[in-house]
């Protein structure tokens, strides 16, 4: 039985994990905080954090039926996010870890990501494809093991999610600007534009999406404020249609170097409807199974960060006291059950 904690960004969560089933799953959201901002506000985020992180773990354990005794392991996210929300879980973790004389597991918040697909009732085994697409990394990975992976891409500048949710506040969308921007693109004609697509060629994997965030700035800009007034939601479904266009065409294109004929999409991103409307459809036409976990296990979550540590080492008292945290990077490299 795991207790995991999850403090990357701006949700706060904590679930309670045994067997590969998740007995409570609780997400604490500021989403009301932030949208004054027009986004995330890493030291708003951090001292929100601070303010409920007790109270979500206590009702993750209530959610549970279980009290603290119960627990095996405890589990926390340590990278990559804002370094002070991190920090926040972290230090919640060992204290846990060593008020209970538990053993803790650090885990990297886009193995969690993966790992969501691994959840009952409907466990997704490797090997697969893996697109995991969010506001702060997007990265394609051939997962192999439930502890060996390689990366066969990653964005080198902007994130989908990123890119996404700067196009609609260039378009003068509220926060979060990536729902509202797919709500928009819903009733507009994705041809209306033809917005470019970085490293657009087929022996490449990695992704860019500043480009496409640029040429949306210069569109608006020379285009006038009536024009863009009667074509938002063209606009809108242009720029949104060129970031899943990559997405989608580098998924495939992986599954054929690879050899792999399985999918998974993973991350917030995931929750795009365009998203998953082309994914879906180009699985179905080469015949790959495509698996998308519920919305719930693709935003932010701890059950997810769970699921991972079942398959990680874990640290020891007084080991885990040493335990920091990392703002950048994102997924390593890993084989043979050993990539920490």
């Amino acid at each position: 039985m795991i207790l995991a904690i999850e403090t990357s960004c701006d949700d706060t969560c904590a679930a309670v994990l045994e067997d590969g089933k998740l007995l409570s799953n609780v997400v604490s959201s500021q989403d009301e905080f932030h949208a004054r901002y027009g986004g995330v506000v890493p030291e708003v985020a951090s001292r929100q954090h601070l303010r409920l992180v007790n109270s979500v773990v206590a009702e993750a354990l209530s959610g549970a039926s279980v009290d603290l005794g119960r627990i095996k392991l405890v589990a926390v996210t340590t990278s990559p996010g804002l370094i002070g929300a991190l920090l926040v879980g972290v230090a919640t973790a060992k204290s846990l870890a060593y008020a209970s004389g538990k053993e803790l597991v650090a885990v990297n918040h886009l193995e969690g990501h993966i790992a969501a697909n691994y959840l009952e009732p409907d466990p997704f085994a490797p090997p697969f494809i893996c697109l995991v697409a969010s506001g702060g990394h997007t990265s394609l990975v051939h997962v192999t093991g439930h502890r060996s992976h390689q990366v066969l891409g990653r964005t080198l500048d902007d994130a989908a999610g990123e890119a996404l949710d700067k196009g609609a506040r260039l378009l003068g969308l509220s926060y979060p600007g990536g729902a509202e921007l797919d709500r928009l693109a819903a009733d507009g004609d994705s041809s209306f534009i033809s917005f470019p697509v970085g490293l657009d060629r087929p022996d490449n994997l990695d992704f860019s999406f500043s480009g496409v965030k640029t040429a949306l700035y210069y569109y608006l800009r020379d285009a006038g404020a009536e024009q863009v007034k009667r074509s938002r939601a063209h606009i809108a479904a242009s720029y949104q249609s060129a970031v899943v266009n990559a997405l989608v065409k580098k998924t495939m294109a992986a599954t054929r170097t690879r050899g792999c004929r399985r999918v998974c999409l993973s991350g917030g991103v995931s929750a795009n409807s365009e998203l998953r409307r082309r994914l879906a459809a180009a699985c179905e036409g080469q015949g790959i199974p495509l698996r998308i976990p519920p919305p719930d296990l693709c935003t932010d979550n701890a059950g997810m960060i769970a699921s991972a540590a079942r398959f990680l080492p874990s640290l020891s008292f007084p080991a885990y006291l040493s335990l920091g945290a990392t703002a950048s990077g994102g997924l390593p490299d890993g084989g043979d059950g050993n990539h920490r």
